[in-house]
């Protein structure tokens, strides 16, 4: 089991997440980080989600993947 950490970023910042999550694999990462990005697509807000970024890392602050915002909602119409 391996911690990691969840960090959103937009050009005005960054947004720590100080305590993580408990993962078997990277799979489990991906799937996780997947849930997250959506959940906060979908929640009510007026935020412009296009310019955000979730950056997954492990306990020592090495970057495991990025996941854009963009990629999940798509192209605007």
């Amino acid at each position: 089991m391996k911690d990691v950490y969840f960090h959103y970023s937009n050009a005005r910042g960054l947004l720590i997440d100080p305590s993580g999550t408990a993962v078997d694999h990277l799979v489990e990462a991906c799937e996780r980080a997947d849930r997250v990005v959506r959940s906060l697509i979908m929640t009510a807000s007026a935020e412009d989600w296009r310019g955000w970024v979730l950056h997954v890392t492990d306990n020592d602050g090495d970057q495991i993947f990025d996941v854009p915002f963009a990629t999940v909602l798509g192209k605007p119409h």
